[in-house]
């Protein structure tokens, strides 16, 4: 399909390759995340949602099967060109927000756009701002990290996840550390961000209330899925 953003076929993880205590996380994965989708992903602890989301995002390789990003097959990519097309295709909310403390908040939304470009910009630091105000958070742009509160330092991940403009949004319970006002805000900006730029989002949760209010959710139990609707 041409608009498939992410395509994962007969997708195997193991760890420990070789080893007497090698085991198998994901067991023969496929799934097709279209552009413009919000995609749930649910399932108990362990049940291999977040070595899901890693082989997605490019950060681990798969034992065997296919993965193509945005079009581009990845199996035979080395590791250069995986960390060019994660740094310009997917974006990241993690259940921690992985600030740098000691940068200010427009400087840790630039951080994915220095990391690409090698060095910093006006044009950079414009976007950067303007993606804060649209996370309701230009008022704290120059401070620094560590003097947000939890739920404006998630906020402010968000802003950063989409210093790229990406076509993929991988989000790993990102409101799992929030309390229930913080959680709806981040919710809801990354649901605004999936229905105006149409980014495909797959948002990991524990909620079934935010699952619930997903265009569609995929359960992963025991390394595989069990239900796609």
């Amino acid at each position: 399909m041409s608009d498939t953003v992410v395509r994962l076929q007969g997708v195997r993880k193991a760890f420990n390759l070789g080893q007497p205590s090698e085991v198998e996380v994901l067991h023969g994965i496929d799934l097709h995340l279209r552009a413009g989708e919000f995609c749930a992903v649910i399932g108990p602890s362990g049940s291999g949602k977040s070595t899901l989301l890693n082989i997605i995002g490019l950060l681990d390789r798969p034992t065997a099967g296919q993965l193509a990003v945005c079009g581009q097959e990845t199996t035979a990519l080395d590791d250069a060109a995986l960390t060019r097309l994660r740094g310009r295709s997917i974006g990241f909310v993690f259940q921690y927000h992985h600030l740098i403390g000691a940068f200010t908040a427009v400087e840790n939304v630039m951080m994915p756009m220095l990391g690409d470009a090698g060095f910093p910009t006006s044009a950079m630091r414009e976007r950067a701002l303007a993606l804060l105000k649209s996370v309701g958070l230009s008022h704290r742009a120059d401070n620094l990290a560590t003097h947000l509160s939890g739920g404006e330092q998630q906020r402010v991940a968000v802003a950063r996840s989409l210093a790229m403009q990406p076509a993929v949004l991988l989000a790993d319970e990102p409101t799992g550390n929030l309390d229930t006002q913080s959680a709806e805000v981040v919710f809801g900006l990354l649901r605004e961000v999936n229905r105006e730029h149409g980014t495909a989002v797959l948002f990991v949760t524990h909620n079934p209330a935010l699952a619930a209010r997903c265009d569609r959710t995929l359960e992963v139990v025991d390394g595989r899925i069990s239900r796609a609707d």
